[in-house]
């Protein structure tokens, strides 16, 4: 069945990445995908949690939230479960690619805001916020970013529309999709996390595979982009 914007199964949406679009942070990225955009913007503090003061090691957190603006009808502010859910599989994300150690007792925190939703709205975010989040640790510490980041880190939306293992779902696929996936992936290879539901069915062992495997694609072109945006201050050898 074809996809309704005429893209092939596994193509993703147009997508942009344009850094240092908040002037006042030291980090940061507006990320578009189709009719999705999402601005994160990354800082850094001289403190860390409670649980790791005195350890020499530092921190990541995120925040996520869509404006009121973002969808058709109004979204409300205010607290959110499914926010706090998102927010949490961000910072997770991203921990996985921080050397803590290297960083030292410094918090990176991460803020991503939903400009404009039309699906993949956590996966841009996971995205966009790696290359936020370079720039952040090089303008703030220097040479002494040298190694804090271990790899990089991008994420996709796979699912089953139609009966077809489709890749980047945008609004129109993902509300009517049988299942919906997201994959969080490393640069190098290695699948971070994986979110997986069957929305109107079940899916086969067959389909799964088939799932991951546009996901891995995805992700490797996501990874060039995000190269090719962070050009020369690309943080990693």
């Amino acid at each position: 069945m074809p996809r309704h914007d005429g893209r092939a199964p596994d193509q993703l949406r147009p997508v942009t990445i344009q850094r240092g679009f908040v002037r006042n942070s030291p980090g940061s990225a507006l990320y578009r995908a189709g009719g999705t955009t999402v601005l994160v913007t990354a800082h850094l503090s001289d403190k860390v949690p409670p649980f790791l003061e005195g350890k020499g090691v530092g921190w990541l957190t995120a925040e996520y939230a869509m404006l009121p603006g973002s969808t058709p009808t109004r979204k409300s502010r205010g607290p959110d479960g499914r926010a706090t859910e998102i927010q949490r599989l961000i910072g997770r994300s991203l921990r996985a690619v921080i050397d803590t150690r290297a960083l030292g007792p410094w918090t990176v925190h991460v803020d991503a805001d939903v400009i404009e939703a039309d699906g993949g709205t956590r996966t841009a975010a996971i995205t966009a916020a790696f290359v936020a989040v370079a720039d952040a640790l090089r303008n703030r510490l220097g040479p002494d970013a040298r190694g804090v980041l271990r790899d990089s880190i991008a994420a996709v939306s796979v699912g089953i529309a139609g009966g077809t293992p489709v890749l980047d779902l945008d609004y129109v696929e993902d509300s009517a999709a049988d299942v919906d996936l997201n994959a969080v992936r490393l640069g190098r290879g290695g699948f971070v996390e994986v979110q997986g539901t069957g929305e109107g069915g079940t899916f086969s062992r067959d389909q799964l595979d088939q799932m991951l495997d546009l996901a891995d694609a995805g992700i490797t072109a996501l990874n060039t982009l995000q190269r090719a945006s962070l050009g020369d201050d690309w943080p990693l050898e």
